[in-house]
């Protein structure tokens, strides 16, 4: 467990600043792309699209486009396949696609994507628990950046609880915009008639999934670098899987087939930007910042989804969110300050440690030579009197 430890977060400290500003710049784009995908998401839900058949077509289009680079990109970094490795990615695809994508679906299309944005903001504190008890993630209470590690998360889980939770009085009231957005996207609301409670319930299993997900892609990495290879194999077995369970149980052959174009942009960007590009930035971030780096950004989406909506759909701005906004910054700002300071003490500690082993030679070379000084030169008479 040390050498999974040594891998997630000591690839984050090694980072340069330059490689630092291109890990939070990756990590917003893919909060934004998300953020897309909830009300996407929710316009292929009211358009009948099936919710077995609609991530068989999403992890299609998304294992079509990491293949190739994968395959070019990585053909001298890739290590031998194994079937140890074998199982490693179908546990991936079982956890991080399969039950990720079902369990979310599911939960979906029995609330909203407001509230399915809301719940996700639990993902960073599951995280961080999972990954600490497994020792990937190092929290020292003792020292300055594990506390504003831990008070960060906690922020960040609070703001975007508020922005749920807490309306307020008005803050911004946009003038209803005069080009409203295509059909697809104007029956976002609220699912009506739905079993909510069962939705919870189902968004708390996605919400476990994919926090499993970003811990357990960390010692997979370190076994095996290919990101690309390892997010395709991820792919190729959560299409199988979801594959054999559409065939069991969707019934309708109708389902199968596109009705309009709607339905068809729904998947096509689920595969490619929800899936493809956003598969591929996470497990980069993932093995250059760690899994909690990763997660502790997932609360932005429950802004930018408040943002998208007043623009885009004339809704009404809140106190609420305004402070959930803050909250959410400030949070941010100590988890990434603590990350800085836990980078620090590694290059102290990786200073000390260089030196210790430095001053342990020298020592050993001083005794070997007054060893050698103190030899006599010539061997001892082995004649007899």
């Amino acid at each position: 467990m040390a050498d999974v430890r040594g891998s997630a977060s000591a690839n984050g400290m090694l980072c340069s600043v330059p490689e630092r500003l291109q890990l939070h710049m990756a990590m917003l784009a893919l909060q934004f792309g998300y953020a897309r995908f909830h009300l996407v998401s929710r316009a292929a839900l009211n358009m009948g699209d099936s919710k077995l058949v609609f991530p068989v077509y999403r992890n299609i289009i998304a294992l079509l486009l990491l293949l190739p680079f994968a395959y070019f990109l990585e053909k001298r970094a890739r290590p031998p396949i194994t079937l140890n490795f074998l199982l490693q990615f179908f546990l991936l695809a079982l956890v991080g696609i399969t039950t990720n994508q079902g369990f979310y679906l599911l939960g979906l299309d029995n609330t909203s994507p407001t509230f399915a944005s809301a719940i996700q903001n639990s993902v960073p504190a599951i995280t961080f628990l999972m990954a600490a008890i497994l020792r990937i993630e190092k929290v020292r209470l003792n020292r300055k950046d594990g506390i504003s590690k831990v008070m960060g998360t906690i922020l960040c889980v609070g703001g975007a609880s508020v922005i749920t939770l807490y309306k307020g009085p008005t803050i911004y009231s946009p003038t209803p915009p005069l080009n409203r957005p295509a059909p697809m996207f104007v029956s976002l609301g609220d699912a009506e008639g739905k079993n909510w409670a069962l939705g919870c319930l189902y968004l708390i299993g996605h919400c476990l999934s994919w926090s499993g997900w970003l811990v357990l892609q960390a010692p997979v990495l370190k076994k095996y670098p290919a990101r690309l290879s390892v997010t395709s194999y991820t792919c190729f077995f959560g299409l199988i899987q979801f594959l054999i369970i559409a065939v069991v149980f969707e019934r309708d052959s109708q389902a199968w087939i596109f009705h309009s174009g709607g339905e068809l942009f729904t998947i096509l960007y689920a595969g490619v930007v929800a899936s493809g590009i956003a598969f591929a930035v996470q497990i980069w971030c993932i093995d250059r910042g760690g899994p909690v780096f990763v997660a502790v950004y997932q609360p932005l989406q429950t802004l930018v989804v408040a943002i998208m909506a007043s623009i885009a759909l004339g809704e009404e701005f809140y106190l609420g969110g305004i402070i959930g906004a803050a909250l959410i910054v400030v949070g941010l700002y100590l988890v990434l300050w603590g990350k800085s300071q836990e980078r620090k003490f590694a290059a102290q500690d990786k200073a000390a440690a260089i030196q210790s082993t430095s001053e342990h030679t020298n020592i050993r070379t001083s005794i070997h030579i007054k060893s050698s000084l103190t030899k006599p030169l010539l061997p001892p008479s082995t004649e007899t009197v």
